[in-house]
């Protein structure tokens, strides 16, 4: 075991292009009930980088190593008397950080301690690029579509931001389930591809009057369930477009993601509508969940996720590969509009 190892460190809060820094640092010792993981591979989400910014739902304390969602590795050494995955075995390390509960350690570094109740061991089959990313976006489209909006067969489901990774999921999620799918999108050239996607429905918000195409496709009463991505003026018109009782759970405000006035990140609603019509509007955040869900029932989840994602009932596009050392490019990568792969670090190999 080497006795230091590289991490990319975000010295305060700023922009991440600015902040972080590639430093060595000492090799993690992992204490009862944890397990050192050598990362293999670990992506660069948004999330990511709002944390760094100061613009997300928690604020680590700096110093700190970046990367606060997920990886892939292997397991190095367990704590003292601690039963785990065995020692070489390959993981998905679960690191959203559950709000409220303890700091974990960032991804973005070249080991990690990590509570073993947060590792789900990974097939030989389901490469680094996919394991990698199992634990937030393709949980996330899981947890919205079968728990908390229970979408039977047959349903409808209305979701904004069609073409954004969850959305993606929540499309091939709903086709393996029979669900029909509405889809909204800002562009007229991503309707093609959401419907080659298996996408039901699509409403393109450019030439397109989204409560009327609702009301269209689903009948004048609405439909009663329905995701939202967006927020502001979209995620309203969403809730409009729901039968009376109908819910919208929100989970991301794409709308509002260069906005840095807290008194513009909001949803329109029309106070009418959600009164005597008593539709639900509510959030969904995966650090919230993981605060209050069992780590049992979180393992369980995930280990859905791995069987759907091994069994080709989900896919994840393959990531574009970057060395910690070329950070700066990597998070430009990860900020450009068109990105097409979502950029990975890649620190470790076969």
């Amino acid at each position: 075991m080497p006795p230091s190892m590289r991490a990319l460190v975000a010295g305060e809060v700023g922009e991440p292009g600015d902040v972080l820094r590639l430093e060595s640092r000492p090799v993690p010792t992992p204490e009862a009930g944890q397990a050192l993981i050598r990362v293999r591979a670990t992506p660069i989400h948004a999330s990511d980088l709002h944390v760094l910014r100061g613009r997300y739902g928690f604020s680590p304390e700096f110093p700190v190593v970046g990367g606060h969602m997920e990886c892939v590795g292997r397991v190095e050494a367990l704590g003292p008397d601690t039963e785990g995955p065995a020692v070489g075995e390959r993981v998905v390390v679960a690191a959203v950080p559950a709000v409220p509960g303890p700091a974990v350690a960032g991804t973005w570094q070249e080991y990690l301690v990590a509570d073993t109740r947060r590792l789900l061991a990974v097939p030989d089959g389901l490469s680094d690029s996919s394991a990698c990313q199992l634990a937030v976006n393709p949980l996330t489209a899981l947890l919205l579509v079968t728990r908390e909006l229970d979408v039977q067969p047959g349903e409808w489901l209305l979701q904004t931001a069609a073409g954004s990774t969850v959305g993606r999921l929540v499309i091939q999620l709903s086709r393996h389930l029979g669900i029909r799918t509405i889809n909204v999108v800002r562009r007229r050239d991503a309707v093609e591809e959401i419907k080659a996607l298996g996408g039901d429905e699509v409403i393109c918000t450019e030439d397109e009057d989204l409560v009327r195409r609702v009301a269209e496709i689903a009948g004048p009463a609405g439909v009663r369930k329905a995701v939202d991505c967006v927020a502001g003026p979209v995620g309203a018109q969403v809730s409009q477009a729901l039968a009376p009782g109908g819910e919208v759970v929100v989970y991301g405000a794409l709308s509002t993601h260069r906005q840095t006035d807290p008194a513009a990140l909001t949803i329109p609603l029309a106070a009418r509508s959600v009164i005597y019509e008593t539709k639900a509007v509510r959030g969904f955040w995966l650090n919230r969940w993981f605060g209050t869900a069992a780590p049992e029932e979180a393992l369980r989840a995930l280990a859905q996720v791995r069987d759907l994602v091994a069994e080709g009932v989900l896919s994840i596009p393959q990531g574009r590969p970057f060395p910690l050392d070329r950070f700066a490019e990597a998070v430009a990568v990860a900020e450009a509009p068109a990105r097409g792969t979502k950029p990975l670090f890649v620190l470790d190999g076969d």
